[in-house]
């Protein structure tokens, strides 16, 4: 018995959950990644897997040595790609997770630019805006606005999105356009609530005159929530209420007349966008040239703002 295959095999099997699906992935047969999970649970006299005819669930015994499989794993292919023959052209599996609007308008469309420099690289993305436990489901790194949280993570910003206020010319025909921010508390405006991952509620987005210095925050009244940005966009543009949005995200629909900015004279500081990424090893070829990939998209459509002391 390989170990190698064997740890391989069965981090692919709890991934998939399921002999066929990793059979497909590892393109081998069913019945060798059968064996090589068998063997690999004899030599270490513990059951890692329980299996049924419809699916495979992984023991305890079992999650707590995937834990320790798959940084195993990672650790080899790190120290194979950091081999100078190798770094030249990165390669291996990468677990990311980033916001939904961000994958769909910029990320997704611009892979294969990527991939056409890096086609040993597989990108396994997952795609949503809720909170992550990078180091718990062993995601090589996330990509997040907004300030973090989790002050374990190494972190990199790589965008300052610049916010806008906006609403479908639906909601304006019916509602009437708001003059100043604090109309958004009047009982006749609605917005679209965003309920953010890490708390579950939405918050107030402070506002700055330019005119006069005013700060405010507001609040605002909605029918409708929702913790996914897409969603989130969808139901602005289908007039169930005002928006804040980034830029990239308003930008197309701006121009085709589907939203209408309001407040000139009224901006939102920019929302800083990080890529976070486990602190217990170095940043493996892989990963570095994915980071690095990110910050030059981003520098395209959201640069970070270059502060200086005054």
């Amino acid at each position: 018995m390989d170990r190698f295959d064997a740890m391989q095999a069965f981090a692919r099997v709890v991934e998939a959950g399921s002999f066929t699906k990793a059979a497909e992935t590892l393109h081998m047969s069913k019945t060798s990644v059968t064996q090589l999970v068998q063997q690999l649970e004899a030599r270490l006299r513990v059951k890692l897997l329980n299996r049924t005819t419809r699916k495979v669930n992984v023991t305890a015994d079992g999650a707590a040595y995937y834990e320790r499989v798959v940084r195993l794993l990672a650790d080899m292919d790190d120290a194979e790609t950091s081999l100078s023959s190798a770094s030249a052209l990165p390669r291996g599996r990468l677990r990311v997770d980033v916001p939904s609007p961000l994958a769909r308008m910029i990320l997704v469309p611009a892979l294969p630019a990527f991939h056409a420099h890096y086609p040993d690289i597989q990108i396994d993305m997952g795609v949503s805006d809720r909170m992550v436990d990078v180091i718990g489901e062993n995601v090589d790194c996330v990509v997040r606005g907004g300030e973090l949280t989790d002050q374990s993570l190494m972190a990199r910003r790589v965008a300052d999105l610049q916010l806008g206020v906006y609403a479908a010319p639906g909601y304006l025909e019916r509602a009437g356009t708001p003059a100043h921010p604090r109309e958004l508390e009047d009982t006749h405006h609605r917005i679209v609530g965003f309920l953010w991952s890490r708390s579950g509620k939405a918050f107030p987005y402070a506002m700055h005159s330019d005119s006069d210095g005013e700060r405010i925050e507001v609040q605002g009244r909605h029918v409708f929530s929702v913790d996914d940005g897409n969603a989130y966009l969808a139901a602005g543009l289908a007039g169930l209420g005002i928006l804040w949005l980034p830029d990239y995200m308003s930008k197309a629909h701006l121009a085709r007349g589907e939203l209408v900015p309001l407040f000139e004279g009224w901006r939102l500081d920019p929302m800083p966008m990080y890529v976070a990424f486990p602190p217990n090893r170095h940043v493996s070829a892989k990963l570095r040239v994915f980071i690095d990939w990110i910050v030059e998209l981003m520098a395209q459509h959201a640069p970070v703002v270059v502060r200086r002391d005054a």
